[in-house]
């Protein structure tokens, strides 16, 4: 158009002291110049004699003595346009030959086409990568969470050619428990990124029922095989996604009671583990196929005790492995730098992003460190539970005196009550061994009952004349959170409330709070 501002982006010559518009230079292009009718047209413009163009010479005429003088006098200025779109154009001056001519034009247009079209690619690239990482970031955790258990550090870095689908999370647990969870999909790109999100979703969804490792493993593979497949279906339609099979999960869950960390790994590496001492070393774990790929061969688990002080690092295989070096003599050095920095997270991290990662990575990097810490053990109060309905009242006692050692008498009614009830269902309906069991955080009291029965109670409607099926709504009204999760035998019930409560929760209506629960539990 006319009077458009264009910016000069690139210039490159046979000589570097030509008085040319310098790179970054803006232009206005004025009525009857060379890029003003290039643009407005689709071919190129041709000027034999620069010196006589009294258009070209009007938009900057000092400049244009400076050019004539310096001996470039001819110009052709060819318009980059690709898929529809003008770029802006491109410019070819000569000095010392004679004028363009009608070959030289014809070449500077096949020339302009195929570097439109590059520009352009380029363009879209910058535009999906910038995108994609943006949308991948506001699916990462921008910050993982406080934990009361783990102090924490991560790094993500996306690659340098297109941005891929690694991601982690960390999710706190009923129990003084925490999830630690990390991935990696197949390809690049907003696909990579998408999948990511569904991947990250689905884990977040399935850590909620309190699955063990290898059953939350099972679940998500059950998943990506089941899409996988719906998305082949819709190929025969034309309408394929991006397929899920190949993407890689490690999921690691930490008892802050026990100091055990149990995990299991679908494809991905295992965990490094850091010693307060600062040895580090990989945890043994076996590797089971990734995600899709395993044809329902059962996930293995492990567990292996971490004395408190220590650190666990997650990683990507974008950090310990490129065109140099493989994934176990990346691990060696990761293991290297870690042991150096010792089990402080920030300090692991930093020198671990030192030490192996380049300026810019092929792959995405990421880097999660979590350094363990135990509950006091006077936070944790335990009590068999005898196969007799009369040791119901010598455990609520028990428990009133134990909460108010903790200072925390203004939740003794609603926890006698919760006791009460989930201790008579483990007697009536479970099976032995069972066990009564608190945990005092510094912002939760934590009560499970344990026992060898996998049958779980859920919440259910009861009638008007009934006269019993009240107590789990009752146990809703006291508690701020509860579930079951399942052991290889038995189940636990556990309720959570808030210490800082001051009594009971506003009285809701039976209909409000079923709703907060799915009948099955």
């Amino acid at each position: 158009e006319n009077g458009a501002r264009m910016r000069r982006v690139a210039s490159v010559g046979v000589r570097d002291d030509h008085p040319l518009l310098p790179v970054g230079a803006e232009l206005t292009s004025m009525p009857g110049s060379p890029e003003t009718e290039s643009t407005g047209r689709e071919g190129a413009v041709l000027l034999p004699d620069l010196a006589t163009s009294e258009a070209w010479v009007a938009q900057d005429p000092e400049r244009a003595g400076r050019v004539v003088a310096y001996g470039i006098h001819s110009l052709v200025s060819v318009p980059l346009r690709a898929r529809g779109i003008l770029l802006g154009c491109a410019d070819f001056w000569r000095s010392g030959k004679g004028p363009f001519g009608a070959e030289d034009v014809a070449f500077a247009e096949e020339l302009a086409t195929r570097a439109a079209l590059s520009i352009d690619n380029a363009r879209r690239y910058t535009r999906e990568h910038t995108v994609a990482v943006a949308l991948q970031r506001s699916l990462l955790p921008r910050a993982p969470r406080r934990q009361a258990a783990l102090d924490l550090a991560h790094r993500y870095v996306p690659s340098a050619s297109g941005v891929r689908g690694d991601w982690f999370d960390v999710i706190p647990l009923s129990g003084a428990r925490v999830a630690l969870v990390v991935g990696d999909v197949v390809g690049r790109g907003l696909h990579a990124v998408a999948t990511m999100g569904r991947l990250r979703t689905a884990v977040r969804n399935f850590s909620a029922l309190d699955l063990a490792p290898d059953e939350l493993l099972a679940h998500l593979d059950e998943l990506v095989a089941r899409t996988d497949e719906e998305t082949s279906e819709d190929g025969d339609s034309g309408e394929a996604g991006p397929l899920l099979t190949g993407a890689t999960c490690l999921y690691a869950v930490y008892d802050r009671v026990g100091g055990v960390c149990t995990l299991a790994t679908a494809g991905h590496p295992a965990p490094l583990v850091v010693a307060s001492d600062g040895s580090a070393h990989q945890a043994d774990v076996p590797v089971s196929p990734p995600l899709g790929a395993g044809g329902g061969v059962p996930f293995e688990t492990s567990a292996f005790a971490v004395a408190e002080g220590s650190a666990l690092a997650l990683f990507t295989d974008g950090l310990v492995a490129d065109r140099t070096r493989d994934v176990v003599t990346g691990v060696g050095l990761l293991a290297a730098a870690l042991s150096q920095a010792g089990p402080d997270p920030e300090a692991g991290c930093d020198a671990a992003v030192e030490r192996l990662m380049p300026a810019q990575p092929a792959d995405d990097v990421t880097l999660l460190i979590a350094r363990t810490r135990l509950v006091d053990r006077d936070r944790v109060a335990e009590w068999d539970v005898p196969d007799d309905p009369a040791a119901v009242a010598p455990l609520r006692r028990d428990v009133a005196r134990r909460l108010a050692e903790w200072g925390l008498e203004h939740l003794s009614y609603g926890t006698e009550l919760i006791v009460s009830e989930l201790v008579t269902n483990a007697i009536r309906y479970g099976r032995q061994p069972a066990r009564l069991r608190l945990i005092h955080e510094s912002a939760t009291l934590t009560c499970e009952v344990t026992d060898g029965s996998s049958t779980a109670p859920h919440l259910r409607r009861a009638a008007v004349g009934d006269e019993g099926g009240r107590g789990l709504f009752l146990v809703a009204q006291f508690a701020h959170r509860w579930g079951t999760r399942y052991q290889d035998r038995g189940k636990t019930i556990w309720t959570e409330q808030s210490v800082t409560a001051a009594g009971p929760p506003a009285e809701r209506s039976e209909e409000d709070l079923l709703g907060q629960w799915p009948d099955d539990l």
